[in-house]
């Protein structure tokens, strides 16, 4: 099969199992629609799935191909196909100030410092925040530096933007705003949730639990089951098995 025919996102059998403990088990994901919901209890290798898709950790076995490059092998056209914004952007972001945080990765990517930084002009500019230029991190909001780790991501121009729990710990106005944000780009959004209301209105949803695929497809039906199982889970004595 040559790149021309794959679909943008193609997961082939991944399987991940650190330090010999089974962490996602046989999933496959191949896909070319716009907005994909994967949803999941806590521990349900969901964040695993987003750090093997984008390609900060590689699978054990099968393979993952977005816009046809090996996300695990290679890691310099991976971050121009696939970026990944984390639930707490304390974990992503690594630099004093604004400017340089966004461009580390298009330094990363081989671009000069002057292209990087028309690249950090380009888009404070498209998000209307040319005064965060020189910012300090430290300065801003919770909902600030998400928006700031959202536009390093987007310098890259990604086909694929992998979002972690993107909304977790955010006020609801900070929220709405960022879902306003992410639902006009122009690209493929992969959301990872436990909430299946934040993916209702997606193309195709992905429900894994204890790390395999339980059920994948239009998101109506596959939410409807999953909300279906929560509540019996919900109903039973579930938390007793903590303490097996």
């Amino acid at each position: 099969m040559t790149n021309a025919t794959l679909p943008l996102i193609d997961i082939d059998s991944i399987s991940y199992t650190p330090g010999g403990t089974p962490v996602l088990r046989d999933v496959s994901l191949s896909s070319d629609v716009a907005r994909i919901g994967i949803v999941g209890r806590n521990g349900s290798g969901k964040t695993s799935f987003a750090r093997v898709l984008s390609g900060l950790v590689a699978a054990d076995e099968g393979q993952v191909r977005i816009a046809g490059v090996d996300v695990a092998r290679d890691r310099r056209r991976a971050i121009g196909a696939v970026g990944i914004l984390f639930q707490n952007p304390d974990h992503q972001i690594i630099f004093p100030t604004v400017e340089e945080e966004i461009a580390f990765g298009l330094r990363q990517m081989g671009q000069s410092k002057a292209e990087a930084a028309r690249g950090v002009a380009a888009i404070l500019g498209q998000f209307d925040k040319r005064h965060w230029a020189q910012a300090s991190i430290h300065q801003l909001s919770q909902g600030q530096r998400q928006l700031v780790c959202l536009m390093a991501v987007l310098a890259m121009q990604p086909r694929v933007v992998v979002l972690d729990e993107p909304f977790a710990g955010l006020d609801i106005p900070t929220r709405l705003h960022l879902e306003r944000v992410l639902a006009g780009l122009d690209l493929t959004l992969v959301h990872i949730t436990h909430d299946p209301a934040a993916v209702a209105a997606y193309d195709h949803v992905l429900w894994l639990e204890r790390g395999e695929v339980v059920q994948q497809g239009s998101a109506r039906p596959v939410l409807r089951a999953f909300e279906t199982r929560m509540k019996e889970l919900g109903a039973s004595d579930d938390l007793s098995d903590l303490a097996g």
